[in-house]
């Protein structure tokens, strides 16, 4: 396998191509592969995004490939941002193919289909939204969580959310609330809803804001003059599925890493990790979340110019700027919907 641009205590960061460096990884040795791929946009984007036509197929080559790296328990979740077709404001199917294609040609099955909200997302796209004003804003990705069996690893007691004032009113005084009726629906509830399980099931429609300005990655960006990925997502987001699918010590895997934000995640939680990015530039800049918090900006500069030259950055004896952030914070609500 290449030298790694970047290793740390529990993973390492290569730059080069997705394909042949998953190839050399042992069959059935991943728990989770975890990214957001160049989405199919009409306009092309500097990272290398395809055309909607061709799309299905390239990612189907990468699919069939992590297929193979996976453990039979292991996930596949896979990030895809909607698009509309060219020049009408009709909406393409191209993240729902996808999906059809990778169960029915690659033999994945869907354990679930999420959908991620970002109300931090400006309107787009302008057309249609701003100018004609004949389209709300697109503000939800589709977010398959793909396994390579039907019994795929999975504990949503990790990822439970705040119950709600309601609910945390019920929990305290039940005789108070418990009133014993049919619903509607038909369905009972019994005294045993009041127990505490210590916080409510999230559903799968994810509130994740990506609203972030001043983390360690755009302050080492901005402190060195260079560009930040144009589309990176939320750390909120793999924090998720990554607490969700995997345990302490499991591998995770991303393998379009742009910011390398999967990574992080996952040293923070205690995961080994891999991520593989094309452009260098990108890889470079993915250090400053790995460095420590009294970096200076000499330090920064000289860790970025190491991997532009290809040489390895060896950071495992260091800990990130932010290792104690997921571990520290509250629970995030995961949804638009009060938590029951």
């Amino acid at each position: 396998m290449l030298t790694p641009a970047y290793k740390t205590h529990l993973g390492a960061c290569y730059c080069g191509d997705s394909l042949e460096l998953l190839g050399q990884q042992e069959d059935s040795s991943i728990n989770l592969v975890l990214t957001s791929p160049p989405f199919a946009l009409l306009r092309k984007k500097e990272y290398g995004n395809k055309g909607q036509y061709e799309y299905e197929d390239w990612l189907c080559t990468f699919g069939k490939l992590v297929k193979q790296k996976l453990r039979d328990d292991g996930s596949f979740v896979l990030d895809l941002g909607g698009a509309y077709e060219r020049g009408t404001p009709s909406r393409s199917l191209y993240n729902f193919r996808v999906l059809i294609r990778f169960c029915d040609d690659l033999g994945f099955f869907l354990a679930e289909d999420f959908y991620w909200h970002n109300p931090s997302k400006l309107p787009s796209p302008i057309e249609w939204v701003n100018k004609r004003k004949i389209r709300v804003k697109d503000t939800v990705n589709t977010v398959w969580w793909f396994s390579k069996t039907e019994w795929p690893k999975a504990d949503i007691t990790k990822v439970l959310t705040p119950y709600s004032d309601r609910m945390k009113k019920l929990l305290e005084d039940p005789d108070a609330f418990y009133r014993p009726a049919k619903r509607p629906s038909g369905h009972d509830i019994g005294r045993g809803f009041a127990k505490d399980n210590g916080g409510a099931i999230p559903p799968n429609l994810l509130q994740i804001p990506n609203s972030e300005s001043n983390g360690a990655y755009l302050s080492g960006c901005k402190a060195l003059g260079t560009k930040g990925h144009p589309a990176r997502f939320p750390a909120k987001l793999p924090e998720f599925f990554i607490r969700l699918l995997t345990n302490p010590g499991d591998l995770v895997v991303d393998i379009f890493s742009g910011s390398n934000t999967t990574g992080f995640v996952a040293e923070t939680e205690g995961r080994r990790w891999l991520s593989y990015e094309m452009i260098r530039d990108y890889v470079a800049a993915s250090v400053f979340r790995f460095l420590p918090e009294d970096a200076s900006i000499d330090f920064m500069r000289d860790k970025y110019h190491e991997i532009l030259k290809g040489e390895c950055v060896d950071l495992s004896s260091m800990r990130p700027m932010q290792e104690n952030l997921f571990a520290a914070s509250q629970r995030l609500t995961y949804t638009t919907m009060p938590a029951r």
